[in-house]
């Protein structure tokens, strides 16, 4: 899947890491003459920067970029133009590869979203249906983008249970097996349940999302997602990024009364993502 806000976002590791090395400066004097300059980052954030496993996306990432262009002697904006429009951020489910799955294809997926009055995801109810291509495949490897300060809880529910499960805070990723209750005949299908329970937010935030990659074609995808009904966000975005396309295509997302909304799509391929602002 490509789109404009990734291949956009691809130009701007390149342009960091020649800037870098332009500069003759390693990350720890960046991070030094940053701090001169009132900015606190970790070494590791701008290693990701400039790896493109991450991008500044929060004020006080962009903040840092304004000062980073200084240090680094670079024109205005020069690397700053490279981001592009925000990408959905927050609990960004990455399900793995359908044959990396032990042969198995996901035929729908289900995600309800459920959005705190504080405005983070508090958890993810998913329902996945899952046909085996072999004989024998056992379990759905689950891999989930996760901030390393609000690590979820996976729980297991219907027809799987939660094996092996792994945290890398620095990549800021969680993994874990689900093991189904049986192996899989070929072409047996299997209904799989289960949950991501976030820990309590403290404070609110100013804005959040949501968003699922499909690395193969899914017959049928539903995203519902429940705000608080005390508090519904002023602006709901869905993009689509459809697999080999250029483009990120919007579109408002407007939560009813009750505070709910939902998009439908089928066939589909790349990512789909919501973001909310308070």
């Amino acid at each position: 899947m490509t789109s404009v806000a990734e291949e956009t976002s691809g130009e701007f590791p390149l342009a960091l890491r020649a800037a870098i090395t332009a500069s003759g400066l390693s990350l720890d004097r960046i991070q030094y003459r940053l701090r001169m300059r009132g900015i606190s980052i970790s070494v590791p954030t701008l290693s990701h920067w400039q790896s493109g496993r991450r991008r500044p996306e929060r004020p006080e990432s962009l903040r840092a970029l304004v000062e980073l262009e200084q240090v680094l002697a670079v024109p205005p904006r020069s690397l700053r133009s490279l981001l592009g429009p925000p990408r959905p951020r927050g609990r960004y489910a990455r399900p793995a590869p359908a044959y990396s799955a032990d042969g198995l294809i996901p035929l729908s997926v289900q995600d309800r979203a459920e959005v705190g009055a504080l405005g983070g995801l508090e958890a993810v109810f998913v329902r996945q249906v899952l046909r085996a291509e072999r004989n024998g495949p056992d379990r759905w490897p689950l891999h989930w983008d996760i901030d390393p300060a609000h690590v979820p809880e996976v729980v297991a529910g219907r027809h799987c249970a939660r094996g092996r499960i792994g945290v890398d805070r620095h990549a800021g990723v969680l993994s874990a097996e689900l093991l189904f209750d049986s192996p899989l005949r070929h072409g047996e299908t299997i209904i799989m349940d289960y949950r991501i329970v976030y820990p309590p937010r403290r404070a609110r935030l100013s804005g959040d999302g949501f968003a699922r990659r499909f690395p193969v074609t899914t017959k049928n995808y539903l995203l519902d997602l429940s705000f608080d009904p005390a508090r519904t966000p002023l602006r709901c975005v869905r993009s689509q990024s459809p697999s080999g396309e250029n483009v990120t295509q919007f579109a408002e997302l407007v939560p009813n009364a009750t505070g709910s909304a939902h998009h439908v799509e089928f066939d589909v391929t790349g990512r789909i993502g919501v973001r909310w602002e308070w």
